[in-house]
């Protein structure tokens, strides 16, 4: 059985992308910082329905230490890694003028250098395979930017090029590495804008309405599936014409 392993995916984009990569036969390594984040959480129970295994794994990705440990922990468990997914990202929104050296740094470590500590780890594992999937989460913010996201819109970014790296190191090895960029996607984030937010975001949509977390899924099960064996180094915009 092969096995999906996805970074911050306790709830939100991360688990529904766990939950569908489950209904594609996986078995799934979950992630998030905290045994909390699990707790009053049906997530496991809903992937174990599918019939799949399913085991979580506590781990800081922004800690290089802790990600190589995590790897080591997943093979144990599951066998091997077929399937990487770097969902896990923070805000920490603010205009530049105003932005703290934390908030700057905090952002690029969990959202940036996570990719590079799992990617580095997986990649050792699927190299010797000599297969593998990487998916990485950027977004509309990496492509176009967005004001008051100085430090979300440069780790976004930096994961554009991260893949596109990746996949030319590693293609030879008969492993593709891709990326999704979501738009606005309907979370509880989201659903805290006032009403007035949300009519000048959904002007800007072609489609005139949020994404949905299972669309972000579906985009993220087709790069992970055979049909798209020979699609690598490229970046899948997902945001209902936003950017048109």
């Amino acid at each position: 059985m092969a096995t999906a392993l996805i970074t911050g995916s306790s709830r939100g984009i991360g688990a529904a992308i766990a939950l569908r990569l489950a209904e594609d036969g996986y078995d799934i390594a979950l992630n998030d910082i905290s045994e909390a984040m699990f707790e009053d959480n049906d997530i496991i129970d809903k992937i174990k329905a599918q019939g799949v295994m399913c085991e979580s794994f506590v781990a800081d990705v922004s800690s290089y230490d802790q990600c190589e440990q995590m790897v080591k922990d997943v093979k144990a468990k599951l066998g091997t890694i077929d399937v990487l997914v770097n969902n896990a990202g923070i805000t920490r929104d603010g205009l530049l003028a105003r932005m703290s050296e934390e908030s700057f740094d905090s952002v690029i470590a969990v959202n940036q250098k996570s990719v590079f500590n799992m990617t580095k780890f997986v990649g050792s594992v699927m190299m010797k395979q000599r297969s593998g999937r990487i998916i990485n989460l950027s977004s509309v913010a990496g492509l176009w930017g967005n004001p008051g996201q100085f430090n979300y819109s440069a780790s976004k970014a930096a994961i554009i090029g991260m893949t596109k790296t990746v996949a030319k190191e590693l293609g030879s090895r008969g492993i593709t590495c891709n990326a999704v960029a979501p738009g606005f996607i309907k979370t509880p984030m989201t659903d805290k804008l006032t009403e007035a937010q949300k009519e000048n975001i959904l002007r800007m949509i072609a489609m005139r309405r949020y994404g949905t977390v299972e669309e972000i899924a579906g985009v993220v099960s087709f790069l992970a599936s055979k049909d798209a064996s020979y699609v690598t180094g490229q970046v899948i915009e997902i945001s209902g014409g936003l950017s048109m």
